[in-house]
C-alpha cells in the first residue's frame, strides 16, 4: 500500500470537518441549528477544495448519496399522507384501551408499536408520528409522559437498527457497501431483538417510581377515523413495499425506487389528498433531508482531499501482518468490537449520522487493501444505533422527543415535563451501556457469522 503523506489541503479539510462536527455537537450552546452548520461547512469545504484542487461542484453533487435522500423523502411523504387518515390516533387509542391503566403494559405496547413501525418507516419518522400521540394518551390517563416519550425514542433507536430502512445510518451503510434488505435483516435482527427485550425490561426498573402510579384517567370514548378507506389503502401499500424491500435485490431496484413506487401508488389511490397538505405535514422532516445533503457534501470534500485515507492507513498495520499480508484475526475482532464502542460513544456525542458519514470512507479504504470489512460494517451499524441512546442529541429521534417534552412543559407550565440533558443521561446512558455489553458478548460468540464476506 502506497504511503499517503499529509499535505496542506488534507489538513485544512480535516480542520473544517472537525470544526463543523464540534459546532453540530454544541448547537444548544451557540444557537445555530445543525442544518445551518452543515450547510456552512459544506460551502466552505467546496470553496477551499476548489482552491486546493481536491474538490469541485460536480464532485460535491456526486458525493451526495441520493439513494438515502430520496428513500427518506419518499417514506416521509408516505407517512404525511397516512397522518391525514387519523389511523395512528385510532391505533394509539386502542393501545390505551387494551392497557386498561396498567402503566408498564401500556409502555410495552406503545414501545412495541413504535418499534414495529420504525422497522419500515425509520425511527425519526415514527417518533414524529407517536410523540404528540403519547402526550395525548398520558394527559388522558393523568400520568407523566416522560417514561413513554423516552421509551419511544430508546426502543425505536434500538429496534430500528434491525433493518436497512429502520435507521438513517443503516441506509448510509447499506447504500455505501451495497447491502440488500434481507441480508441486513438476517445479520442484525437476532442481535437487536435480544438488546431490545433487555431495554424494554430495563426501562421497567429505570422508571419504576413513575410506572407504579395508578392512572386516574381512562379510555372510554371511541376515536373515529378521518378517512378509514385511505388508511386501509395505505396499509396495503405498506405491505406491498415490505415485499418489494425484501426482493429489491432480485428485481434490481434500489430501495428509493421501492419507496418512490409506494408513494406514487398512494398518491394515485388518495386522489382527494392535495400535495400542499402533504408538504405541510413534512415541514418537520425537510431540515433532516437538507442536513443529509450538506453532510454528504462536507464529508465528500474530506474524502476528496484523501484525509480519511490518510487516517485509515494507521489502522492497516494493526490489522494486516506485514510479512504474510494476511489479516490478523485476533486483532481484527478486537478492532471490530472497539469500533462498536467508539462508534457508540461518538454517536452519543455528535449524533450518529455525521459519525457514520465520516467512518464509511475509512472502512472503504480498508476494503481496497484486502480487508474483509463485513464485521466492521455490522459493528458500525450496531455502535451508531445503540450509541444514539446515550444522550439527548445522540439521534435525530431523541432530539425530536426532547422538543416534544419542552413544548409540553411550556403548554402545561410545568418545567418538570421537559426532558433535560441530565434527565436523558440518567436513563439513556445506562440503556446504551447495557445494549452494548449484550451486543459485545453476542459479537464475540458469533464473530465468524458476522465476518462472512458481504457478497460471498
Amino acid at each position: 500500500m502506497e504511503t499517503i503523506v499529509m499535505d496542506q489541503g488534507m489538513l485544512v479539510s480535516g480542520i473544517i470537518l472537525a470544526a463543523s462536527f464540534i459546532l453540530i455537537f454544541t448547537e444548544t450552546l451557540h444557537g445555530f441549528h445543525r442544518v445551518k452548520v452543515a450547510m456552512a461547512g459544506a460551502a466552505l469545504m467546496l470553496v477551499v477544495g476548489q482552491g486546493y484542487g481536491f474538490y469541485s461542484p460536480e464532485a460535491a453533487f456526486e458525493a451526495v448519496d441520493w439513494n438515502v435522500v430520496f428513500l427518506l423523502g419518499a417514506m416521509m411523504a408516505v407517512v404525511a399522507i397516512m397522518i391525514n387518515t387519523g389511523g395512528f390516533e385510532v391505533l394509539a387509542s386502542n393501545i390505551g384501551k387494551i392497557a386498561k391503566g396498567r402503566q408498564f403494559y401500556l409502555l410495552a405496547l406503545l414501545g412495541t408499536a413504535v418499534t414495529v413501525i420504525s422497522l419500515l418507516l425509520d425511527n425519526v419518522t415514527t417518533v414524529v408520528i407517536f410523540g404528540p400521540l403519547i402526550v395525548l394518551i398520558c394527559q388522558k390517563m393523568k400520568v407523566s409522559a416522560i417514561p413513554y416519550l423516552m421509551a419511544a425514542a430508546l426502543l425505536s433507536d434500538t429496534g430500528g437498527v434491525a433493518t436497512l430502512v429502520g435507521d438513517p445510518p443503516n441506509l448510509m451503510i447499506g447504500s455505501a457497501f451495497d447491502i440488500a434488505f434481507m441480508p441486513f435483516a438476517y445479520k442484525m435482527f437476532p442481535i437487536v431483538f435480544v438488546a431490545w427485550i433487555a431495554t424494554l425490561f430495563f426501562m421497567r426498573y429505570l422508571f419504576k417510581e413513575e410506572l407504579a402510579i395508578v392512572p386516574e384517567g381512562t379510555f372510554e370514548e371511541t376515536i373515529p377515523y378521518k378517512d378509514k378507506t385511505l388508511w386501509n389503502k395505505s396499509l396495503a401499500i405498506l405491505g406491498l413495499m415490505v415485499i418489494l424491500f425484501v426482493i429489491h435485490n432480485v428485481i434490481h431496484w434500489e430501495p428509493w425506487m421501492v419507496a418512490g413506487t409506494g408513494l406514487i401508488l398512494l398518491t394515485i389511490l388518495a386522489k382527494e389528498i392535495e400535495f400542499e397538505d402533504v408538504m405541510k405535514n413534512m415541514t418537520h422532516e425537510i431540515p433532516l433531508l437538507m442536513f443529509f445533503v450538506a453532510l454528504f457534501m462536507l464529508v465528500g470534500g474530506v474524502e476528496g482531499s484523501k484525509f480519511l485515507e490518510y487516517l485509515g492507513q494507521f489502522i492497516v498495520p494493526f490489522l494486516i501482518d506485514p510479512v504474510s499480508g494476511e489479516v490478523i484475526q485476533e486483532n481484527f475482532m478486537i478492532t471490530c468490537i472497539a469500533l462498536m464502542w467508539v462508534a457508540a460513544i461518538m454517536s452519543a456525542a455528535i449524533d450518529n449520522i455525521p459519525f457514520t458519514a465520516a467512518m464509511i470512507p475509512i472502512i472503504a479504504s480498508l476494503e481496497t487493501v484486502g480487508v474483509n470489512i463485513a464485521a466492521l460494517c455490522w459493528c458500525l451499524a450496531i455502535g451508531v444505533g445503540m450509541g444514539g441512546n446515550g444522550t439527548h442529541i445522540g439521534s435525530t429521534a431523541n432530539v425530536y422527543i426532547v422538543t416534544v417534552s419542552e413544548k409540553l412543559a411550556k403548554t402545561t407550565g410545568n418545567p418538570d415535563m421537559a426532558i433535560t440533558p441530565l434527565k436523558w443521561a440518567k436513563k439513556g446512558l445506562p440503556v446504551m451501556i447495557l445494549t452494548l455489553c449484550i451486543c459485545t458478548v453476542i459479537m464475540y460468540m458469533f464473530f465468524d457469522y458476522y465476518a462472512i464476506p458481504l457478497h460471498s
